[in-house]
C-alpha cells in the first residue's frame, strides 16, 4: 500500500457519540447495518468485482474487527447521480433497511454551488434523522487530474452537524501531485477507481474508523450526542423530497405510455415512468411543494425526441429537455431542475414533445419528477 498521510484525511473528526454506539454495539455482537449512499464510485464502478469496491472493503472492515456481531450490506450507490436524487430515494433505498451506519458519498457528482449545498443538506438531515438515527460518516472522493470535487459545500454541512468527514483530496491526491502515486495506477480515468484505487479509498475511510475504535476499546462511549440538531444552513428546501413516478401517480397524458416493465435494482434507472416518440404528445402532473426537477433518459442513440416543460403555465419556466446525449458511454439519467423556492402549495407540471425528427427519433423517457418539500396529490 502507498504511503499517505491518513491523518490529513481525517477532514472533521465530528461527534463520534453515534459512531462508538454502534462499534460498541459491535463488540457486544448485536445485528448491525452498514449502509452506503452515492454515485458510481459507492456502486462500485471499474472495480473488477463487486467485493472489491471500496464500499464493500469497509462493511468487510465492519465484519473483520467484530466477528462477534452480525452484519448486512447495503449498497445504494447509482452512478451518474448527485445528492438531489439521492434525497428524493434515500427513504426507500437506504433507509427502508434500518441503517446502523451510514456512508454518503456525493463529492464528485455535486458541483460546487449553492443548489447542491443545499440538496446534500437535505439528505443529510434526512438520514441523520431517520428512525434508526444511524452514525453517518461524509466521504470526499476527487477527480485525481485536477483535484476538483465538492468538498468545500460538503464539509460545510458537515462542520455544522458535527459529522466526521474523510477525504481523499487530502491525503491520496497530494501523492498523484507529487507524482509518487501514478494517476494510471489508481484510475483509467481520473475519477474511477481501479482494485487497487478502491482499496486505497477504504484505507483512508477505515484508518479513520480504527481510531474511533480504539477510543472505544480504550475509553469507552465517553461521548455523547448534541443535545439538538441544529437550524439548517440553506433553505432546506430538499429535507422532504418526493419522486413521483408510475408507481405513485397517475398523470393526465395524450400520446405518453406507462412503462410496466419490471425493474431489477434500483441501478436498473430507465423503468416506472413514461414514454412518447410523437411530437405534441402532453403529459401534465399535479403536485404540493416548493419546487420541481424533471429526471429522464439522455440517450446516446440519436436522434432522440426534445421536449419542452412549463410549472403552473408560466412562460418563464418553459425549459428544454433535450433526450440526445453528446457522450458515448451509455444513455445518462439526467435530473434538470425546472423551479425552486417557489411559494410551497399546490403547482403543475406540463411536458410537451417538441421534436421528433418526423417521427424516427429516438422515444423521450421520462423517469420521475423530483419535488422539494413534496406532496403527493391525486391526479388532475
Amino acid at each position: 500500500m502507498y504511503e499517505i498521510d491518513y491523518e490529513r484525511g481525517i477532514a472533521n473528526r465530528g461527534n463520534q457519540a453515534r459512531l462508538k454506539k454502534v462499534m460498541d454495539r459491535a463488540i457486544r455482537g448485536e445485528k448491525l447495518t452498514i449502509g452506503f449512499l452515492g454515485g458510481s464510485i459507492t456502486q462500485g464502478s471499474l472495480s473488477s468485482k463487486p467485493t472489491l469496491c471500496y464500499a464493500y472493503r469497509v462493511f468487510d472492515w465492519w465484519k473483520q474487527t467484530f466477528p462477534q456481531a452480525e452484519f448486512t450490506y447495503v449498497n445504494a450507490g447509482i452512478g451518474g447521480t448527485t445528492s438531489h436524487f439521492g434525497a428524493a430515494r434515500v427513504q426507500s433505498d437506504l433507509l427502508a433497511y434500518a441503517p446502523d451506519f451510514v456512508i454518503v458519498e456525493y463529492s464528485v457528482n455535486d458541483e460546487s454551488n449553492d443548489h447542491f449545498e443545499e440538496t446534500y443538506e437535505g439528505l443529510v438531515r434526512t438520514i441523520y434523522q431517520s428512525e434508526t438515527k444511524p452514525a453517518v460518516v461524509l466521504v470526499h472522493n476527487v477527480f485525481y487530474h485536477n483535484g476538483g470535487n465538492a468538498q468545500l459545500i460538503h464539509s460545510r454541512i458537515g462542520r455544522h452537524y458535527e459529522l466526521p468527514c474523510v477525504s481523499m483530496q487530502s491525503t491520496i491526491y497530494p501523492k498523484v501531485v507529487a507524482g509518487e502515486i501514478k494517476n494510471r495506477e489508481i484510475t483509467p480515468d481520473d475519477l474511477h477507481p481501479n482494485d487497487q484505487g478502491h482499496a486505497l479509498v477504504a484505507s483512508v475511510i477505515t484508518y479513520f474508523l480504527n481510531t474511533v475504535r480504539q477510543a472505544v476499546e480504550q475509553t469507552g462511549v465517553a461521548e455523547t450526542e448534541p443535545e439538538a440538531v441544529p437550524q439548517p444552513l440553506t433553505s432546506n428546501s430538499y429535507e422532504h423530497t418526493l419522486r413521483i413516478n408510475r408507481n405513485n401517480y397517475k398523470p393526465d397524458m395524450d400520446g405518453f405510455t406507462e412503462d410496466e416493465s419490471a425493474q431489477t435494482d434500483i441501478t436498473d434507472c430507465f423503468k416506472n415512468g413514461w414514454s412518447a416518440d410523437r411530437k405534441n404528445a402532453r403529459i401534465s402532473f399535479s403536485f404540493g411543494g416548493s419546487g420541481v426537477a424533471i429526471q429522464y433518459r439522455k440517450s446516446v442513440k440519436k436522434p432522440a425526441c426534445i421536449a419542452k416543460v412549463i410549472v403552473d403555465g408560466d412562460p418563464s419556466t418553459e425549459t428544454i429537455l433535450d433526450a440526445n446525449f453528446d457522450e458515448d458511454w451509455g444513455d445518462k439519467l439526467e435530473l434538470d431542475t425546472i423551479t425552486e423556492h417557489m411559494q410551497n402549495g399546490t403547482h403543475t407540471a406540463e411536458l410537451t414533445i417538441i421534436e421528433d425528427d418526423g417521427g424516427n427519433a429516438v422515444p423521450f423517457y421520462l423517469t420521475a419528477l423530483i419535488v422539494a418539500g413534496g406532496k403527493l396529490l391525486e391526479s388532475m
